[in-house]
């Protein structure tokens, strides 16, 4: 499982998620909100799945 995501990914992905987890805990959004959980733990890995997949690499060398 090599790192395949780049630091402007990374910090992306916790706004993301860290800004629909507050929503779904605000309850303006509903429970599906705390999906927001799958982009923390992708940015804390520095890895996605997806990306793996289809062969991308947002990663700096």
């Amino acid at each position: 499982m090599d790192a395949n995501m780049g630091g402007k990914d990374r910090l992306i992905r916790v706004a993301v998620g860290l800004a629909m987890i507050g929503m779904a805990m605000a309850d303006l959004i509903g429970p599906w909100g705390w999906i927001g959980i799958v982009p923390l733990v992708s940015a804390a890995l520095g890895w996605c799945p997806v990306y793996m997949a289809v062969g991308l690499s947002t990663r700096d060398d």
